[in-house]
């Protein structure tokens, strides 16, 4: 390349969870951001492994460590980019953007990230103590890593703070939701992306009733009017609606009471079980992974599976209420995407939605899979969180240009 050739503007997304970071760079070309590579880091001080592609799948770096190697997400990062050097050069970091998961009640916009917002963040802490601290942790390691470049940090709990007060209330005193207590939501940056995606795509759908299911290892849904949430199964924490890999979903607040008084139970006990024995995993006794699931002659892998299904229905039926009907269903994320069967089984028994799909459609994973006459649409969708996150670092870095 050439020395004297000027550098190109990028922005650099990450999504740090407990032992992992998401990264994905943006070439920014005039108004808008286009992906040159992507890749993660998994296994940070275990087994750490780094994989890298370039815009056209070609593998960048596909590097391993030992744990005492890559102990933390500082060092992480550092080896993240040490390994992707060859696919930015040339290209000038003007900002990073961080997925943080939860924003509170107050923040619902992403903001540029200074010792103030620091504080914040890290008041925030108890209501995602899985979370926020691992993304408190990307957004240091990025500080240091790149010293004066903006740091941006973007809220998945922010697409939902438009909810009426009785959807995001709980039944107690009113002290209780002044204090924080209340349901947030999360997934925001995914609804929000097939929101405008949608917008983008067929305007008229966009403005009308839509469930948007975003089933994954972590998996909620959301009802979205005129592109903006109105209701979404998850709550208080990440924890709440239907079932997932290893989270539990919705669960009787008795039987909590229960296990601390007669089995003992403390909150690291609960925790553990909650977070990370529950859901698919825990049902089955197997694993969290569906593939795995539908291949198990195991009838507990069947049951978790019709479980799961049985949750997710009921779900979309009782968003569509909250809608006054329902104009399309969207599948999104890796189960969404991809599990053909469960999205089968759990459009079973919708046809008083006007849900119908077509077998063919559905096993092809085409874009529409309704059948012909399905009163509701129902599409299968990829998401894009770091999409959405370079989307609006952009904006406010011309926020702050014209401020």
């Amino acid at each position: 390349m050439d020395a004297n050739a000027p550098l190109t503007d990028a922005i650099l997304v990450l999504n740090a969870g407990s032992s992992s970071i998401k990264f994905e760079l943006f070439k920014v070309v005039e108004d808008h951001a286009e992906t040159r590579l992507d890749g993660q880091m998994e296994g940070i001080g275990a087994s750490p492994h780094l994989i890298a592609r370039d815009a056209r799948r070609q593998v960048l770096a596909d590097q391993r460590w030992s744990g005492p190697d890559v102990a933390d997400h500082v060092t992480a990062l550092a080896r993240i980019m040490d390994g992707i050097e060859p696919g930015i050069a040339g290209r000038r970091i003007i900002a990073v953007g961080h997925r943080v998961v939860h924003g509170g009640p107050d923040l619902a916009e992403p903001m540029l990230v200074n010792d103030a917002a620091m504080d914040t963040l890290g008041k925030l802490i108890p209501l995602a103590p899985l979370h926020q601290p691992h993304n408190i942790a990307g957004i240091i390691a990025a500080s240091n890593r790149f010293p004066g470049v903006p740091q941006i940090a973007c809220f998945d709990t922010a697409f939902h703070r438009a909810h009426a007060w009785e959807a995001d209330t709980f039944a107690l005193p009113p002290e209780y939701y002044e204090r924080g207590i209340r349901r947030y939501g999360f997934h925001g940056l995914s609804y929000e992306y097939i929101s405008d995606m949608l917008a983008r795509e067929e305007p008229a759908l966009a403005a009308g009733r839509v469930v948007v299911a975003h089933l994954g290892n972590g998996s909620s849904l959301c009802a979205i009017h005129k592109g903006r949430s109105v209701d979404s199964t998850m709550g208080f924490t990440a924890l709440d609606g239907v079932p997932m890999g290893t989270r539990c979903g919705q669960i009787d607040p008795g039987v909590l009471l229960h296990l601390m008084l007669t089995e003992k139970m403390d909150a690291a006990d609960l925790t553990g079980l909650l977070y990370g024995n529950a859901g698919l995993k825990g049902m089955s006794g197997i694993s969290q992974d569906v593939r795995d699931l539908e291949k198990s002659a195991d009838p507990r892998a069947a049951q978790a599976l019709t479980y799961y299904a049985w949750r997710v229905r009921r779900e979309i039926g009782a968003l569509a209420a909250a809608l006054g009907g329902i104009d399309a269903l969207v599948f999104t994320a890796g189960i969404g995407e991809n599990a053909r069967n469960l999205r089968a089984k759990i459009c079973e028994g919708l046809g008083h939605l006007g849900i119908t799909i077509d077998a063919e459609a559905n096993q092809a994973n085409a874009h529409e899979i309704a059948a012909p006459g399905s009163a509701t649409r129902v599409l299968v969708r990829a998401t894009d969180e770091e999409a959405m996150i370079a989307r609006h670092v952009l904006g406010v870095l011309h926020r702050s240009k014209s401020a």
